[in-house]
């Protein structure tokens, strides 16, 4: 089959792309950039919302679409509106006018009637239209999808190595997490043995679970020792923090998503089931054997290197305070004289050290991706600066008790670290 496919290059569409030409079928790749060499790719910006018109020639030849475009979060340029709801809907309307023989639209559990997330409406709103067409296919509504290079598997990764986690309800929602695999492979075979109207779908896990228990069988999963304590919060508190999260960007919580996740995400009526041969996998069999360590690698990375970057601005910050002043002025001055600074030069380099690392604190929680690299790389040049001052001209410090020299070393060691691991700009 010659398959149009929208989201080619999302989590869902990637796998659904590799799956359908591992069988022999054409993929033609909807997406925003140029495909590699021997893709046949359209370029189209669902955010611009395509019209039926500009999609009718583009359809000539093709035996079935998947649309597979989602979003978790409106975001500028991005809504909900657009690519959930209304370029979904003109693509299938082009469909039935083109007479293509068969539509998969990726949906989400919980688009139904009740539903109240933008998220969930702008899905439903685009469902109805595909259920109103002379068109055979399927709606598919995934639960919680796991698998390698997801966002929601590379969160709860990270949330199921941590040792103590606070959760609202102690984690008891319930979800029903299932394995992109198993979301493919049932994909494939309503492609190649379509439905004969519009059929809706739940893609789910094998049964529901609490929050709390699918993290735990991640981190048996991961191979993670210990028991996680997790720590009941009060939801509202739990909605101001996901709240303020939704400022930050690339953050995948704010006030909507948060109230999705409370509500849970499970079903009663799983018919991902009936389409496999072989029966669904539990949370403790997402990974394999030989993925396990790279695996909880990349989570204690993804956990702890947000830490690591508070701890070292607090310090930077702390250390600009002390300098204006907790510390007494006179005994700085009086370091500072040993160095060979005197007088004004004397309280030139006190204030403009104390406000020079004020900036590096602030700069560490909120530079620019792209000014990251630098403000390592600004961190190493004064930390190792004082550290060679201070082997000169103030030896006797590497001899002090507290080690206030020596701790400069792994504090160097934490920032070669995080400079590192900051994605090179292309």
């Amino acid at each position: 089959m010659r398959i149009l496919l929208t989201g080619a290059t999302g989590f869902i569409g990637r796998a659904v792309a590799d799956a359908l030409e591992q069988r022999g079928h054409s993929i033609v790749r909807v997406q925003r950039g140029a495909g590699r060499p021997g893709q046949e790719v359209v370029q189209a910006d669902y955010a611009q919302v395509p019209s039926r018109d500009w999609w009718l020639p583009r359809l000539a030849g093709v035996d079935a679409v998947v649309n597979a475009v989602g979003i978790l979060r409106n975001q500028p340029g991005q809504t909900f509106q657009a690519l959930h709801c209304n370029a979904p809907a003109e693509l299938f309307r082009a469909c039935a006018a083109a007479g293509v023989g068969t539509v998969v639209q990726v949906s989400a559990l919980g688009a139904e009637e009740g539903a109240r997330s933008g998220y969930h409406l702008s899905k439903k709103a685009a469902d109805d239209v595909l259920r109103g067409l002379p068109l055979r296919g399927a709606i598919v509504q995934p639960s919680l999808v796991y698998g390698p290079g997801g966002s929601s598997a590379a969160l709860f990764n990270k949330l199921a190595v941590a040792p103590v986690l606070p959760f609202p309800q102690g984690g008891r929602m319930l979800v029903q997490p299932v394995h992109i695999d198993e979301v493919v492979q049932g994909i494939v075979r309503l492609l190649e043995a379509p439905q004969p109207g519009i059929e809706t779908l739940a893609f789910a896990g094998p049964r529901p679970i609490a929050l709390c228990d699918y993290l735990g069988e991640l981190r048996q999963a991961l191979g993670e020792r210990g028991r996680q304590w997790i720590v009941p919060v009060p939801d509202a508190l739990f909605r101001a923090g996901a709240a303020a999260a939704g400022h930050l960007p690339g953050s995948m919580l704010d006030a909507e998503t948060a109230d999705m996740l409370l509500a849970g995400n499970a079903t009663d009526e799983n018919g991902l089931a009936d389409l496999l041969p072989q029966p669904l996998r539990a949370p403790r069999e997402f990974i394999r054997p030989e993925a396990r360590e790279p695996a909880r690698r990349q989570a204690v990375l993804d956990l702890w290197l947000p830490v690591l970057r508070v701890a070292l601005a607090l310090m930077w910050i702390w250390t600009a305070i002390v300098s204006f002043g907790l510390y007494p002025v006179q005994d700085s001055h009086q370091l500072l004289a040993r160095v060979g600074l005197h007088g004004v030069l004397s309280t030139l380099a006190l204030y403009g050290a104390g406000a020079l690392d004020l900036l590096l604190g602030v700069l560490t929680l909120a530079a620019p991706s792209r000014w990251r690299r630098a403000v390592w790389l600004a961190q190493l040049a004064l930390v190792g600066g004082y550290t060679v001052l201070i082997t000169f001209f103030l030896p006797e410090y590497w001899l002090h008790p507290y080690g206030p020299v020596s701790k400069n070393l792994p504090i160097l060691a934490a920032i070669l670290l995080l400079w590192a691991l900051e994605p090179r700009r292309a």
